[in-house]
């Protein structure tokens, strides 16, 4: 009987400890992740190639390059869900183009 309850207190603290976390929330970017055309653009962030701030144009180029060949509207579709309101991504508007960066 003791046991059962030592065993349904340890699940308990699981259960508190997944539900309740504290602190700051991360997500890592794994390795594993770069499928797809959300991979390729996580893949260009994990290199920096967001550090400055870059056109549809240079994007789509640089996933052609780096193997990940889509179509610029399968590209532009991410990087819009990538730059919502809490993405990896911003987007800014220069000289009537947009241009996409890293958020800071």
């Amino acid at each position: 009987m003791e046991n059962n309850l030592k065993n349904i207190l340890v699940r308990i603290d699981k259960l508190e400890k997944a539900v309740f976390r504290t602190g700051k929330k991360t997500t890592p970017i794994l390795v594993d992740s770069f499928t797809g055309p959300k991979g390729g653009i996580l893949m260009l962030i994990s290199r920096k190639f967001f550090d400055a701030k870059r056109s549809l144009e240079e994007i789509h180029e640089k996933l052609d390059k780096s193997d990940y060949r889509y179509k610029k509207i399968v590209v532009y579709t991410t990087l819009k869900r990538l730059s919502a309101q809490k993405g990896p991504l911003v987007v800014l508007t220069e000289q009537g183009q947009k241009v996409y960066v890293k958020r800071k």
